[in-house]
């Protein structure tokens, strides 16, 4: 007999992304070798101490990451493709239903630290310390 597959959406559902990007997946992976906890402390000095509260500097350079890994130069692209991936979510540290910072977030930050900063991040001492090897 023919079937027809008829949407309903649910109002309420379970989802646990974590089980649902698998363990071999690259972001995955990544995720666990990557330490960036440093930069909190690296990028202080660069934000206020009043206003609303700003891009975490951890997900600002794991966006970048992103970027540059999956070759997307634009901000709005970048924040496009990374909604649709689950396995680029679970790498950000977002849920299915949280919202990822707009395009324009990215960009306000990328011009605000400095591109001294961006360049202390790639060199040898600090790739050591994003990465603890488990």
């Amino acid at each position: 007999m023919l079937g027809k597959k008829y949407y309903q959406p649910k109002l309420f559902t379970e989802f646990n992304l974590a089980n649902r990007v698998p363990e071999h997946n690259f972001y995955r992976r990544l995720k666990n070798v990557l330490n960036l906890d440093f930069l909190q402390e690296k990028t202080k000095a660069y934000y206020g101490s009043c206003g609303q509260k700003s891009i975490d500097p951890a997900v600002f350079f794991k966006l970048m990451l992103v970027g540059y890994l999956e070759n997307i130069i634009s901000d709005r692209q970048l924040m496009q493709h990374c909604s649709m991936r689950l396995d680029i979510l679970y790498f950000l540290e977002y849920d299915i239903d949280e919202e990822l910072p707009w395009h324009s977030t990215i960009s306000r930050t990328r011009q605000r630290l400095p591109q001294a900063l961006f360049e202390s991040l790639h060199d040898g001492r600090s790739l050591i310390r994003c990465f603890h090897f488990v």
